[in-house]
């Protein structure tokens, strides 16, 4: 054991002793390290609070065992946690990291951040990785000294940089930002407090990232089957998940549905993990990292899937794609939903003084880009419950997002 009750780091992971610091520099803290801290101000902001009531796939409403913004969190920082503790990584940093990853989703999922994108389209659109930023070094308002959270270097680094580089070896944005360009956010901090933008992030980011990807697998498979949108047998499209199903049936014969569904879950996220731990070891023994600049300079990610379970996270996302997230009852409701936020800007848009006054403070004569961004701030923040009552404020009408999933009758306690 370390200071602070810290576990032992392998030399490649990133040492909260050696941070580059926060924007705005504090005291040390006697009892925890800057990751620590980090971790615990993500936790108490208002913006972690507000996932609690914010779209995964299904509303909120449509019932209460189905994945919310936050609950999907806490599952990405276990995983992270796992994979952080078994590579000799900075568990502290990988959790604030898994915790602060979806602080910039929108009500309504990746919905309202489709529509906010479209509404922003002439004012640098918007980027859920752009806002989390934002809201960890601007809109936060909590802090005496500070606005925003003033996060270490490296989680703010990981949090901008988790799904890889954003600028290439020739200085020109990655794929991801090639039509539209970096967010602005993301440039103006990295103008004060450079990001090396052009390098992997830290290992601790990368395990975060990976983590999101076995939560999202894993539990839109358990959701996806409780809400009855597809069934068991749909699965034997994914060869994966084939196998697992096939080495459930052949361990518990005759095993009821809603048992074999948190089978197949639990197994989806031990092989992924147990991959990502034996993959990123041979990684690591490959390029023997003396430190973590050489996992930064290094030419491709250190923690990764291997091919095959890569494969096979690319055919579940597909699956999950065209049976899921496009099924014809949830489409139905993100229509409603997009309805609702392009309302709600047009509304904000029209008269800035319909916002609350914290919000529309300051806006009199200010340029249309920055009113843009302000009401975008606004609507981003709200829960998909405050975005209905908002709606209803300010419309006769508001479309009603109620669905109520099937379920397939399986029981959620016991008989």
């Amino acid at each position: 054991m370390r200071a602070n009750g810290e576990r032992w780091r392998a030399p490649y992971a990133t040492d909260p002793g050696a941070t580059r610091g926060r924007l705005i520099p504090e005291p040390a803290s006697p009892t925890r390290s800057d990751f620590q801290r980090d971790r615990d101000r993500v936790v108490h902001s208002t913006a972690f609070r507000r996932l609690k009531h914010k779209t995964q796939v299904f509303v909120h409403h449509e019932g209460d065992h189905y994945r919310t913004r936050l609950t999907h969190t806490l599952e990405v920082s276990q995983i992270a946690r796992a994979l952080a503790r078994a590579l000799g990584l900075d568990e502290d940093l990988a959790e604030a990291l898994a915790l602060s990853h979806d602080l910039g989703h929108t009500c309504f999922g990746h919905t309202g951040e489709d529509a906010l994108d479209a509404c922003m389209a002439s004012h640098g659109g918007f980027d859920h990785n752009a806002q989390a930023l934002r809201i960890v070094t601007r809109l936060e308002r909590r802090y005496a000294g500070f606005d925003g959270l003033n996060l270490a270097w490296e989680t703010l680094e990981g949090l901008v940089k988790h799904n890889g580089p954003l600028l290439g070896p020739d200085g020109r944005p990655t794929p991801r930002y090639a039509r539209e360009g970096i967010p602005a956010a993301i440039l103006e901090y990295d103008a004060l407090h450079p990001l090396e933008l052009a390098r992997h992030a830290g290992p601790e980011a990368q395990a975060a990232a990976l983590a999101d990807d076995i939560a999202y697998d894993s539990h839109d498979l358990d959701d996806g089957l409780r809400a009855g949108l597809f069934d068991l047998a749909d699965l034997g499209e994914v060869p994966f998940l084939r196998g697992l199903l096939d080495e459930i049936a052949a361990l518990h014969p005759g095993l009821e549905a809603s048992r074999t569904i948190h089978e197949l879950a639990r197994r989806v996220i031990t092989r992924f993990v147990e991959d990502v731990i034996t993959e990123s070891r041979r990684r690591l023994d490959r390029l023997a990292p003396a430190s973590v600049a050489d996992i930064r300079a290094a030419d491709a990610p250190v923690i990764a899937f291997s091919a095959a379970i890569a494969a096979a996270d690319t055919d579940i996302k597909r699956f999950l794609y065209a049976r899921m997230y496009r099924h014809p009852e949830v489409m139905a409701v993100r229509e409603k939903a997009n309805a609702i936020v392009a309302d709600l800007f047009a509304a904000f848009s029209a008269d800035p003084t319909r916002m609350p006054e914290e919000w529309s403070a300051g806006l009199d004569g200010a340029p249309p880009g920055r009113i843009a961004r302000r009401i975008a701030d606004y609507i981003a923040g709200m829960t998909d419950t405050y975005a209905v009552l908002a709606h209803r404020r300010l419309y006769a009408a508001t479309p009603d997002l109620h669905w109520s999933p099937p379920s397939r009758g399986l029981p959620l306690t016991e008989p």
